[in-house]
């Protein structure tokens, strides 16, 4: 799955006028002047992208664009009509621009948790809130960050950004990276970009991305099922895709468990360590036994160190199907109203929030 992040609208963020009170705006000087580095680097990016954008319609209208990437952005353009529609999500979810970027990827995050338990390592940013998570449009800056956190001692992962979200503070355009996806992968990117802008919990990255991917998915079937009928080609190709990926997950998540009681057994770090090491050998063993790798990446997968951050990355979009899918039944199929109880589960406290994400 590709992986979301609101992290790139901090730049704007933490350059806002709104006024704050005295300590709130000590705290946003402490936080400016720690990541000013950091902010330049997103801010000159993220400007190379809002400025290098065209709006759809006159990309449309070039001769020199390929036709190929024509058909990509009609596409896009119907599934953000379909979006706001049908599936009652924002308009300012973006998706009225293109932006041909100079790099086959967007960008690269790194996270991180500890060793011996699923806590993930987090950034706090202003407006968006504690994220597990920190971007980059740089792979090497991407991956210092990574040695340093190797270093402290935590499971690392980089990963490569397959698409973000400003939560509507910015028309996020489709970059050119994301138009060599697959059709009913690209209009799930829409919907799930488009969620974020509707709903959004700020510190809450488990639930705003699982929230998301529940709207990407009922999103595709929706989609495709009105464009192409029940027998579409697009639809079986997701649904099977979405098959394997719920079974390759409940292996997932009863590894997880195994490995979540051995690190609060009271044994010693290095007797922990070795039992984590050998759950981890049988998890890659039994998901090879079971196909879900194939047969040419088969010898990639083995040599891939898993870690925490491997678990709790998959986890992190895929959590409370059960709960998001009563919620959904509860609307009547409806989303506005789906979208509203949503909202409302912004109310609970975290503990709450989290026993919603267990079922």
């Amino acid at each position: 799955m590709p992986t979301y992040l609101p992290q790139s609208l901090v730049q704007f963020l933490c350059l806002t006028k709104k006024k704050f009170p005295l300590g709130v705006s000590f705290l946003l000087l402490l936080t400016q002047i720690q990541c000013i580095p950091y902010l330049f680097h997103l801010g000159k990016e993220q400007s190379k992208i809002i400025l290098g954008r065209e709006k759809i319609e006159s990309a449309l209208e070039s001769p020199d664009l390929e036709q190929k990437i024509k058909d990509k952005l009609k596409l896009i353009r119907e599934a953000r009509k379909f979006a706001i529609s049908k599936l009652s999500l924002s308009e300012k979810g973006g998706f009225e621009y293109f932006t041909m970027l100079d790099r086959n990827e967007i960008g690269w995050n790194v996270s991180a948790s500890s060793p011996l338990a699923f806590e993930s390592y987090t950034w706090w940013f202003p407006i968006a809130g504690t994220v597990p998570y920190k971007g980059f449009f740089d792979k090497n800056h991407a991956e210092e960050l990574n040695e340093e956190l190797k270093k402290e001692g935590y499971d690392t992962r980089v990963r490569v950004i397959g698409g973000y979200s400003t939560l509507g503070w910015f028309s996020d355009p489709v970059l050119s990276p994301q138009l060599a996806w697959k059709d009913h992968r690209l209009v799930g990117l829409v919907f799930h970009e488009m969620a974020h802008a509707t709903a959004y919990m700020a510190g809450d990255s488990d639930l705003n991305e699982s929230y998301a991917s529940f709207v990407e998915e009922k999103g595709i079937e929706a989609y495709y099922t009105e464009k192409e009928g029940k027998d579409s080609s697009h639809i079986k190709e997701f649904l099977q895709e979405k098959n394997t990926r719920a079974s390759s997950l409940k292996i997932l998540k009863s590894y997880a468990l195994k490995l979540d009681s051995i690190y609060k057994k009271d044994i010693s770090k290095e007797e922990k360590l070795s039992e984590k090491k050998k759950i981890i050998e049988e998890f890659k063993s039994e998901i090879i036994q079971l196909k879900f790798i194939p047969e040419e990446k088969i010898a990639e997968f083995k040599k891939r160190e898993w870690n925490n951050e491997d678990f709790l990355g998959v986890l992190r979009y895929h959590s409370g199907e059960g709960s998001f899918e009563k919620l959904f039944e509860k609307a009547n199929g409806d989303f506005r109203t789906f979208h509203k109880l949503v909202h409302e589960l912004f109310l609970l406290s975290e503990e709450e929030r989290k026993k919603f994400l267990q079922s």
